[in-house]
């Protein structure tokens, strides 16, 4: 079928092809959608409810008249879910719940010498969570976010997601309602960043947004970003998948198009040191992709953007995984596996065939949040650490003042401070 692009990393289409994908996170947004996304933030910021509720009319779709129509209220009722989905639930929630709970941590405190230093470790009290459903609701996202928030201790949690999303999933709904949210607001898009980053008359503003969404959502993010913390702008996810000899094609092939069917911009990769091997995931993928539902989608994400990068051994892999950073990267094959402690930039890394990315979309544990677009060379994972906040006390006894001011003034008078020094010098 000719869906993935084989070609030898070394070669000057394969270093072109690298080289682009490293730089990837500089073409995330656009110059016309930063600025339809700040009309629209703008257009609330200033608008308030009214604005809000004519960005709903215009960009959801919904027919609402006033910003009441816009708060939604959970119930649980299990007896509208598939078949075994509250079970699968249930454990998925025991298992985020248990690895987050780890991440949890006071402060500290130093206590000698007449000083006393202390770190203090406090939730943020209003955090605004954004859920996506686009394409798709994804009640898994709410479990991924909601939980370590709440972990963290934090007060007030609000969730905004498209009204559409939230008619259509049962799933959505009862996952929310599971979770005891109690604010969920009828909002997708930059409208919906905007009215939890500046509040309106009826949204109260938030101290953070998390949570994935579209190009809308990140554009929007971006813009407010200094008047609310947001975690990241996330770009389309990725996988790369580094796969050696013993590798089974049609499992490989299976993972990539996980992948590929969440959006046409998805980013489906495969490194491997055997060129039969990516000839046999190809001939997979044609094989596959025609019995999914979503099969329009992950052509185009794999006829797009789909690669199998041949190298001439695991180290060239190590290299390219690092410099590609990617949010996903699952590890198969002996060889491939060998690589689990050497490669540092990744989101999430998933080793042997018999750990797919799947299993972290939803019952693994750790949050599927995870840094994209080459950002997990810097950034993190959510988690607990995202939803708090640390701060300093400091406090020096007389003699312990006594002792540190001059040394401090020193350093002021080389910065040419005399205030500075002249504060420090009084303490002697």
């Amino acid at each position: 079928m000719g869906m993935l692009d084989i070609v030898a990393a070394g070669s000057k289409k394969g270093r072109r092809k690298i080289e682009k994908l490293c730089r990837r996170g500089e073409d995330l947004l656009d110059a016309e959608v930063l600025a339809q996304a700040g009309r629209i933030v703008d257009l609330v910021r200033r608008g308030g409810d009214r604005a809000l509720v004519k960005t709903v009319r215009r960009y959801d779709g919904v027919r609402v008249s006033e910003i009441a129509e816009l708060r939604l209220h959970p119930e649980l009722a299990p007896e509208g879910l598939a078949p075994g989905l509250e079970e699968a639930l249930g454990r998925a929630i025991a298992a985020v719940e248990r690895y987050h709970r780890r991440q949890v941590r006071g402060g500290f405190q130093l206590d000698e010498n007449g000083i006393m230093l202390e770190e203090r470790v406090r939730p943020l009290r209003r955090v605004g969570i954004y859920v996506p459903g686009g394409r798709a609701a994804y009640p898994s996202s709410v479990l991924m976010t909601v939980i370590p928030a709440r972990l963290a201790g934090v007060e007030e949690i609000v969730v905004a997601t498209p009204p559409a999303a939230w008619s259509a999933s049962a799933a959505l709904r009862h996952a929310l309602a599971r979770l005891e949210v109690k604010e969920i607001w009828g909002l997708g898009g930059a409208h919906a960043v905007a009215a939890l980053a500046y509040g309106t008359e009826s949204v109260a503003r938030v101290d953070k947004i998390v949570g994935p969404g579209n190009v809308w959502v990140t554009a929007a993010k971006h813009l407010v970003r200094g008047a609310v913390a947001i975690d990241s702008l996330a770009g389309p996810s990725e996988v790369l998948i580094v796969a050696s000899a013993g590798a089974e094609p049609e499992l490989v092939a299976a993972d990539l198009l996980a992948q590929a069917e969440h959006d046409p911009r998805a980013l489906a990769l495969l490194v491997t040191d055997d060129k039969k091997l990516a000839r046999a995931v190809a001939g997979a993928l044609g094989r596959q992709v025609g019995d999914l539902a979503t099969a329009a989608t992950a052509r185009a994400a794999i006829a797009g953007q789909g690669t199998a990068f041949v190298v001439g051994s695991m180290d060239e892999a190590a290299a390219i995984a690092d410099a590609l950073a990617p949010e996903h990267l699952q590890l198969v094959g002996a060889a491939a596996e060998a690589l689990a402690d050497r490669v540092t930039n990744a989101g999430a890394i998933f080793v042997g065939a018999s750990t797919p990315e799947v299993f972290g979309d939803y019952v693994a544990g750790p949050s599927h949040v995870l840094p994209t677009a080459g950002t997990a060379r810097f950034a993190s994972a959510l988690g607990v650490p995202d939803f708090v906040r640390r701060g300093h006390v400091i406090r020096f006894d007389r003699a312990a003042a006594a002792r540190w001011a001059e040394a401090a003034a020193v350093i002021a008078d080389v910065e040419g401070l005399p205030a500075h020094a002249a504060a420090a010098r009084r303490r002697l």
